[in-house]
């Protein structure tokens, strides 16, 4: 197997140190260098070109945000941010995945050792997966496992009883549930911004760190017609607003009646995540059946594949997004592989889908594969 060479960019001595000596430690990652600001940076990796850089955003002589806009325009390289969790941390970090990041490790201000060597696995998924990433499709622009033994691979049983699906009557009052991981960021603010004040209430779980959840939602909301916030236990999900999962959380959908809310709830990890979209999937599929859209977007991984499965059984419509649009084309491809999928499309159709989706004209205009 071919290593993935990474080179890391940070000012902190000790975070390049301990950074080197775990990534090292896994099986398929090598770091072929690390330097303390880009200037340094640049002139190493003209030698060597990584495959993936772990980049600092507060650096001397030219800041993270300044870089990378150089790298995306001079040299596209799947690139890592590696933040400290701060308000304004989590605000430059929004700028940073506008400007094309892949992923986002954020990283305390304390105990900022421990946190590194505890993190193995979570920085070893998070490089993996974004050398695996489609420069040519970043636009404008958690795994989280404990370190030396990850825990057994949870399904969505763990937080969500599964129960038999009860037929519903079939409304004119849709849910849309969206689920996405690396390259999301991007591939939400292209369906969101795209859609008007009418479309249908959308429940969406993007994976990232929970620090960032609430100014990922904020931005998106400067940039929308529709509302955009993150998450509050018992939101009503109604036309015109998109919720967005916490980052510490689950996002489960819920049915009151003749309304549709969120319920915010803390438990393990389902495939390796929280949120999960198997989660949102599953409790969409118990709670609305046959009034739900379920869209699975780019990611690395099989997150929300057996998920988008019930969601189709239970009566759902369930698309997901291609591989010629996708940054990471792994989440998509394993709902397909299940055979939970009723539409395959390009991002360009998504948004379309979207706005249709309280009478479901068109549906039948949407190939398997368009």
């Amino acid at each position: 197997m071919t290593e993935v060479k990474v080179f890391i960019v940070d000012d902190s001595a000790v975070v390049r140190q301990v950074l080197t000596e775990q990534l090292n430690a896994i099986t398929g990652i090598q770091v072929i260098g690390s330097a303390r600001d880009p200037i340094f940076a640049q002139k190493m990796m003209e030698k060597q070109w990584p495959d993936v850089i772990v980049l600092d955003i507060e650096m001397p002589r030219m800041d993270g945000i300044t870089f990378l806009r150089q790298l995306m325009k001079e040299h596209p390289t799947p690139v890592i941010i590696c933040s400290t969790l701060t308000e304004r941390g989590a605000e430059v970090t929004m700028q940073a995945m506008h400007a094309g990041a892949v992923d986002i490790i954020a990283k305390p201000k304390v105990g900022l050792r421990q946190f590194l060597e505890e993190s193995r696995t979570l920085l070893g998924d998070a490089i993996k997966g974004a050398s695996h990433a489609r420069m040519d499709k970043m636009g404008s622009a958690r795994r989280a496992a404990p370190a030396a033994a990850p825990a057994p691979k949870l399904t969505a049983e763990a937080v969500v009883a599964e129960r038999g699906f009860k037929p519903l009557a079939e409304t004119t009052d849709r849910v849309v549930a969206i689920g996405t991981s690396t390259g999301g960021t991007q591939a939400l603010e292209y369906v969101l911004t795209r859609l008007p004040r009418t479309a249908p209430g959308i429940v969406v779980v993007q994976h990232m760190p929970g620090q960032f959840t609430a100014a990922f939602a904020a931005r998106l909301n400067s940039l929308c017609e529709i509302e955009v916030r993150e998450a509050r236990n018992g939101d009503r999900v109604i036309a015109g607003l998109a919720l967005i999962a916490p980052g510490t959380d689950h996002l489960l959908l819920r049915r009151s009646g003749a309304q549709y809310r969120v319920e915010v709830k803390n438990g393990p990890l389902v495939s390796r995540h929280r949120p999960s979209v198997d989660v949102l999937f599953r409790s969409t599929a118990q709670s609305a059946g046959p009034n739900a859209v379920g869209i699975i977007m780019t990611g690395m991984g099989d997150d929300g594949a057996r998920g988008m499965l019930e969601m189709h059984e239970a009566g759902a419509f369930t698309v997901a997004q291609d591989e010629l649009t996708c940054i990471v084309y792994g989440m998509p491809k394993e709902a397909v592989k299940l055979g939970g999928v009723d539409a395959v499309v390009g991002l360009p159709r998504i948004p379309e889908i979207i706005v249709q989706a309280p009478s479901r004209q068109g549906y039948l205009r949407v190939s398997g594969h368009s």
